[in-house]
């Protein structure tokens, strides 16, 4: 099977199935879950880092790259999974944080140590002559991306007289991919879980691993992220890999969550012929409802700004020879179907038109867990529901910058991570069938929204499977190429996918009033190949309904 025709199940799994009733998800608990998820169709499943980590960054500050966190399981949990997964014929996909690894990783603590081979491993700098960081760079979590290398003295200068980078949290060190020795080490982590049976991986910001030597600063009031992301190297390093690790593999597939990225860039990462990887993650989408690009705000999402988007990186990637990963949903998004649709009125409208905008495309689509049952954002009243730091953080400035607490709040439900990040609803039971303890972060609307109900008489869950099976099954989905419909539409993204003599035109209205295309005469005869509504006939002028979604084949 092609990663043209296959479909990604990610899960987090800290939410997906508690086994022990300590209120937090396992690997146990997904190997229970096996039958649910090779009934969706899906090829692989993307698992959320389960490593050993001091949980600076959701995991993905990793303190050992070849071992579980005991709250998650051990190795011999792991392998039972791969091997219940595989009498399905789904496959796991690791993700490996690999630009940067914990402050508490052994190669970081026999850094402080003194050891000269594991200060090679990280970037460990003396400040500028004027006693300045060594760089202007900013951390994405806020503050300078540079920290003390050891302890500090009374003023919080470092008696080491050096400063180690940072480009996340503090906990989180960039570890320094020039290093012959450390590009080894990443290929020996991958190859230990190819070992183990896994022939897919994700890659977190792997854009970032080839910053230029020197490090420079970025130009005063310009933005940083450009001086150190997408560099030359990225291609040399990522190749490097794949020869020395899952490229091995002739049915491997890997993806590349991509920083402030390029469609050029991206072109380059996957085409075939450069032997790096399958397709990259970007997030440009996920931003037209910030205002002034500024995510803690409110906003209403721009759709000719995200259609703009998504064409252009259809069309940009398709000229190149690239591929991408298609997703509206992770465990660092609030969930699409507030965002996008109406949760509320056109729960299964909006839901299916939004699934159907993707899994019709030019592709990959990943489907984050929760997604094919309606899941939408938890009915959180108060800061003192979430977990996650990043929001608690911004709920605080957002107070002490003069918003009231009420808005403060709203803007907060808005964007926060752990939207997400809530347990899987399964069943309507207190714990919404996810645990027999006190789950770590609560459900909200599990009443209404779950597994057992969608199985037995919903209509979102239904519509995925058909939609992960299209795929499979029909050549001008996987192989089409792609060319946009009425793109200058305020309502509807429409696009047209040609292979070998057939056409599919699809049609989603993201609006909750009605809208009117036109469609093509040759397509009225067409096969009603995709609908969210019942049918009905066909005219030049279509007035289509709230979120309504129409695949028409010819």
């Amino acid at each position: 099977m092609s990663f043209k025709d296959a479909v990604v199940y990610q899960i987090y799994p800290r939410s997906f199935r508690d086994s022990t009733g300590d209120g937090v998800g396992d690997l146990r608990g997904i190997v229970e879950k096996v039958p649910y998820i090779a009934s969706l169709g899906v090829a692989y499943v993307w698992l959320n880092p389960f490593f050993p980590s001091p949980g600076k960054d959701n995991g993905y500050d990793v303190s050992d790259y070849c071992a579980i966190d005991p709250d998650m399981g051990t190795l011999e949990d792991f392998d039972d999974l791969v091997s219940a997964l595989e009498a399905h014929g789904v496959g796991v996909m690791l993700d490996m944080v690999l630009n940067h690894t914990s402050t508490e990783h052994e190669w970081f603590q026999r850094a402080l140590a003194g050891e000269q081979r594991y200060r090679d491993y990280f970037y460990i700098r003396p400040p500028k002559a004027d006693g300045s960081l060594p760089t202007n760079w900013v951390s994405k979590f806020g503050g300078s991306a540079w920290a003390p290398f050891g302890p500090v003295d009374e003023d919080g200068r470092p008696l080491s007289g050096e400063y180690y980078l940072h480009l996340f949290d503090p906990g989180q060190a960039d570890l320094d991919w020039h290093n012959p020795e450390v590009r080894a080490r990443a290929a020996e982590v991958v190859n230990f879980w190819r070992a183990r049976g896994v022939q897919a991986f994700r890659f977190d910001v792997v854009n970032l691993i080839g910053k230029t030597e020197p490090l420079q600063d970025a130009p005063v009031g310009v933005d940083d992220r450009p001086t150190y992301t997408d560099g030359p190297l990225v291609h040399t390093y990522l190749r490097e890999l794949n020869e020395a690790s899952f490229g091995q593999d002739p049915d491997s597939v890997t993806v590349g969550e991509m920083s402030s990225t390029s469609i050029g860039a991206c072109v380059e990462y996957t085409r075939p012929e450069n032997h790096e990887l399958s397709m990259v993650f970007n997030f440009h989408h996920l931003k037209v409802d910030y205002a002034d690009g500024r995510k803690w705000t409110l906003m209403e999402p721009d759709i000719l700004a995200l259609k703009r988007l998504l064409n252009d990186w259809s069309l940009g990637l398709q000229a190149g020879g690239g591929w991408n990963a298609l997703f509206w949903n992770n465990h660092d998004q609030p969930r699409a179907l507030d965002r996008f649709g109406d949760a509320d009125r056109f729960r299964y409208e909006s839901a299916t038109m939004l699934a159907a905008a993707i899994h019709l495309m030019r592709g990959t689509p990943y489907v984050y867990m929760g997604e094919e049952i309606g899941m939408s954002d938890p009915g959180y009243t108060t800061i003192d529901d979430y977990v996650d730091v990043e929001a608690r953080n911004a709920f605080a400035e957002l107070v002490d910058a003069g918003h009231d607490e009420e808005e403060a709040f709203r803007i907060v439900h808005s964007k926060a991570r752990d939207n997400s990040r809530t347990p899987m609803q399964w069943d309507s039971s207190a714990g919404s069938g996810f645990t027999d303890g006190t789950p770590w972060l609560q459900p909200t609307n599990q009443a209404e929204v779950n597994v057992a109900h969608e199985e037995t008489a919903g209509r979102i869950l239904p519509f995925y499977k058909r939609l992960i099976s299209l795929r499979k099954s029909t050549p001008v989905i996987s192989e089409g190429d792609y060319e946009p419909y009425a793109p200058d539409h305020p309502d509807v993204l429409a696009y047209i996918r040609r292979h070998e003599g057939r056409r599919l035109l699809v049609i989603c209205s993201f609006r909750g009033h009605e809208t009117e295309i036109d469609v093509p005469e040759d397509f009225l005869d067409g096969e009603v190949f995709v609908s969210n509504y019942p049918a009905r006939p066909l005219r030049p002028r279509l007035s289509l309904s709230p979120y309504e979604t129409l695949a028409l084949l010819v």
